[in-house]
């Protein structure tokens, strides 16, 4: 068996077999294919699918390709959460630390910004000092003394998916169920949490546009939990606009900051205290009203960003030295109306085109530049009315391109839910 073999069975629509997708596997990890080949067989996934069954066999492949984390030596009850991201997601940030302060054990493994979307891991690492790599042992000791780690997805830990993600990022084939869930629960069950939760984000910003494939992909990733026996909740978000107004690195943990201090954007508190809520509430058995308005008292006695804290500073960060561009300018509406819409991939590929994502693995994160907005969907604006800031270094951008992304009408908008569905 060759790798072409492989690559021609799925350009032909059949099912690749459990031989055939650990073959692939095993030879990627050892170096024995060349990046093209392997890229020629993303695209054909991402064009010919994959059934569940050959999706079982790509997240199994992908487990033990690697180690795997043996969480018995943390005390209490293991939590994880993931996104499939999107644009302004700076969720991680706030939820994890506030899980931790109610005694939840978060020990949390996240990954750097894929296409437009943003990478919680760039997002700490623009906190001067911030160590997003952990040995075992110090991963293991401050998640039992802290409550909290999130740390880069290191060492030996499904070197499968780090290769894959790194080529899915600069080859066009983000966006397939099959890739995206086995990528996530590989990674989520080597990092051996007992409850998983994930956000599956919808709209125009996300991976998934529109709610039927959200629902497959959260199908598939509780059938993936079934298989491996773990809790599994998956929600389903609205990503038609950005979460919160802060886009790029240093400004969405300075965002985030703010709403550990319960002073966040509505929609990133709503998101952050429903999510909570349900884990709190399915975890410490009780209501799930109760465990909300815990949640809101966690965020009013400061506890909650005390985590946060704990967590920056136990990790060598210095929140004191957070570095957000000097080079502002305004970018306002033309005309009056109400903003319909945002065309939030747009906003993203501009962020990154400004420096805060990436275009290639070898691209340097510009962690002080972004784009903060003033308005969202259903706001009214009059003619002259800031729509959002951009912080720049020393690339620019062009104003229309971000005039671009904003629809506006004389009629006023209705206004969409922030959350579509929860199922586990």
């Amino acid at each position: 068996m060759t790798l072409l073999d492989v690559i021609e069975k799925k350009k032909r629509k059949e099912i690749l077999t459990k031989e055939d997708i650990t073959f692939w596997i095993e030879g990627m990890c050892k170096g024995e294919f060349p990046d093209y080949q392997i890229s020629a067989l993303l695209m054909a996934i991402v064009l010919n699918g994959m059934t569940d069954e050959e999706t079982f066999a790509l997240t199994d492949a992908m487990l033990n390709s690697g180690d795997s984390i043996d969480l018995s030596a943390i005390d209490g009850i293991k939590v994880d959460k993931h996104s499939t991201g999107g644009v302004g997601d700076k969720v991680t940030l706030i939820l994890a630390p506030l899980l931790a302060s109610f005694g939840l054990k978060v020990a949390k493994m996240s990954g750097r910004g894929l296409g437009h979307t943003g990478g919680t891991i760039d997002k700490l690492e623009s906190i001067p000092g911030y160590r997003v790599e952990l040995s075992r042992e110090e991963f293991i000791q401050q998640v039992n003394e802290v409550g909290v780690a999130v740390i880069s997805q290191s060492g030996n830990l499904v070197p499968a998916d780090k290769k894959l993600y790194a080529l899915r990022d600069v080859t066009g084939t983000v966006d397939s169920i099959p890739l995206i869930a086995s990528s996530i629960m590989s990674k989520k069950l080597a990092s051996g949490a007992d409850f998983l939760f994930m956000d599956v984000k919808v709209g125009n910003g996300a991976l998934m546009k529109t709610i039927e494939d959200a629902r497959e992909l959260a199908r598939l990733m509780i059938e993936i939990g079934k298989h491996y026996g773990k809790t599994t909740i998956c929600i389903l978000t609205n990503m038609s606009e950005p979460l919160g107004n802060a886009v790029g690195n240093a400004l969405e943990v300075e965002e985030a900051i703010h709403t550990l201090k319960g002073m966040g954007p509505e929609d990133v508190m709503e998101l952050i205290i429903k999510i909570a809520g349900l884990v709190v509430s399915r975890t410490e058995n009780i209501s799930l009203e109760e465990a909300e308005q815990q949640c809101f008292k966690k965020f009013n006695t400061g506890a909650a960003y005390q985590k946060f804290e704990d967590m920056v500073t136990a990790q060598g960060g210095d929140l004191t030295k957070l570095e957000i561009s000097k080079r502002i300018f305004s970018v306002r509406t033309p005309k009056a109306g109400y903003i319909a819409a945002i065309d939030t991939l747009g906003i993203g590929e501009i962020a990154r085109k400004i420096g805060a994502g990436r275009f290639t693995k070898e691209d340097k994160i510009r962690y002080q530049v972004g784009m903060v907005l003033s308005h969202k969907v259903g706001d009214f604006v009059k003619a002259n009315d800031e729509l959002l800031k951009v912080y720049l270094d020393d690339l620019d951008v062009r104003v229309n391109d971000i005039l671009d992304c904003f629809t506006i009408q004389d009629n006023p908008v209705e206004a969409q839910p922030l959350i579509y569905e929860i199922l586990e």
